[in-house]
């Protein structure tokens, strides 16, 4: 038995919570993971998992088992990173989920400097807004922005989104320029509706202007739960929007949009990289963080050439 790949295949399952998904993620056929677990309880002489035919769970052998186990194979990856071959050149794959576009806009357009940089690092990039779960989807880290609800993860702020609010030259042609946010909320303005993926909650926009907060819904006749989908429906002239300031830029730069209420600031959308418990941060996956950070900074810094934010 290769106890390594045993043990592997073990915290697979326990995290996935079925055979199948563990045996997807790994790459290997749901037979051979099951008989990998058969042969580590055989070995270990103790019952690891109770299996129904829908789910497993750990028994409390298992769960000891579990936590003894990620923490050597986390000890084997820092031994492994620690050698000097392996710090000069990160290598393997990573899977990494972000925003739909964070990862249109910002992160695929940028990789070749990342390859250049590590050309033996593979990443699997989910590029969606929908809310994924990193430990039955086997995803080392999740880029996000706004204020995050999940406790149970491990999460790091790594910098933020300074947002704009604009609109077409077109709609303020057909609706008026507003000058103060609580008329986006009222006929004849209207905004873009952003809701949530998860709650469904449809979410206010935010205007501060010195000690003055205004929290705005805005009146809308279409809402999106994707941020290029706002995008385009702002570009068809539905509404006024506001927009981070890396999607802003090269719009104001054309002229496509134009800046509203610029007295007025939106709050700064933080961002964060989350990471499930109990994950070790392997060297190739801090580089790829390290590198989001520098990226998301000379996003910001194109941003307030254009004067997308003050």
């Amino acid at each position: 038995m290769d106890r390594l790949q045993a043990m592997q295949a073990y915290i697979r399952v326990v995290e996935a919570g079925t055979f199948t998904k563990a045996a997807d993620s790994l790459d290997l056929p749901k037979a051979t993971v099951t008989r990998l677990i058969q042969t580590l309880e055989t070995h270990l002489r103790t019952k690891l998992l109770n299996r129904t035919t829908r789910r497993v769970t750990v028994t409390p052998d298992g769960a000891a088992y579990y936590e003894r186990a990620m923490r050597l194979l986390g000890d084997l990856e820092e031994l492994e990173g620690s050698m000097s071959q392996a710090r000069v050149t990160p290598r393997g794959r990573i899977r990494v989920d972000v925003p739909g576009v964070v990862g249109r806009e910002m992160i695929i357009p940028a990789l070749p400097d990342f390859y250049a940089r590590y050309p033996d690092i593979q990443i699997e990039l989910g590029v969606s807004d929908r809310t994924v779960d990193l430990i039955s989807d086997n995803i080392d880290c999740v880029i996000r922005g706004g204020d995050l609800t999940d406790q149970s993860l491990v999460a790091r702020r790594i910098g933020e989104f300074h947002m704009v609010t604009c609109a077409t030259p077109e709609y303020l042609r057909r609706h008026g320029t507003p000058a103060h946010p609580l008329e986006l909320g009222q006929p004849p303005h209207r905004m873009v509706g952003y809701f949530s993926a998860r709650s469904g909650k449809l979410m206010p926009d935010t205007f501060r202007r010195g000690d003055e907060v205004v929290d705005v819904v805005g009146n809308h006749v279409i809402a999106v739960n994707d941020a290029n989908g706002y995008l385009n429906a702002g570009l068809a002239h539905l509404g006024a929007m506001q927009l981070t300031c890396f999607m802003a830029a090269p719009l104001l730069k054309t002229g496509e949009i134009v800046r509203l209420l610029e007295e007025w600031q939106a709050d700064p959308v933080p961002v964060y990289v989350v990471y499930p418990p109990n994950r070790h941060l392997s060297s190739k996956l801090r580089v790829f963080v390290d590198w989001v950070v520098e990226l998301i900074g000379r996003s910001a810094t194109a941003g307030l050439k254009v004067r997308c934010a003050p």
